[in-house]
């Protein structure tokens, strides 16, 4: 594996859960650095700040990994504010879905948003998740 994805994100309010795949993203090496939210408002705070600010566009993630259920801000509502500001932002941004919803309601509502890439179930599988960073390294 030579590149390697340089930011990732997290936003979800499960701890046991980002604590999982902070341990996985560090053993594995799979990204230099990560960011996590506990909600989808942190996180487009802090996006909408980069913006404002102008601010080094490497601080904006390669990738994220959006919980759907979340207090203040679920990964919908996320995803329709994401939308408005994401054209404005210089950087390819990978986005995945994760949940624990297997709900086929939920899973065609997250593909109909053309910026999400997958929808991934949890607990996601080590070999799946090696494969995404690697994808998005590449």
């Amino acid at each position: 594996m030579g590149q390697k994805v340089e930011l990732a994100c997290i936003i979800d309010d499960d701890k046991i859960y980002v604590n999982l795949v902070k341990k996985i993203i560090e053993i594995k090496k799979l990204s230099e650095n990560l960011l996590i939210y506990k909600n989808g408002k942190e996180a487009l705070d802090y996006f909408k700040e980069i913006m404002e600010n102008a601010t080094d566009e490497n601080k904006l993630p390669d990738i994220i990994f959006l919980d759907l259920n979340m207090p203040v801000m679920d990964g919908w509502e996320f995803l329709n504010e994401f939308i408005k500001i994401k054209n404005k932002l210089n950087k390819k941004i990978t986005l995945y879905v994760v949940s624990s919803s297997i709900d086929p309601r939920d899973l065609e509502r997250a593909r109909s948003f053309n910026l999400v890439t997958d929808y991934l179930i949890k607990p996601i599988e080590l070999k799946k998740f090696e494969k995404i960073f690697e994808k998005t390294a590449a």
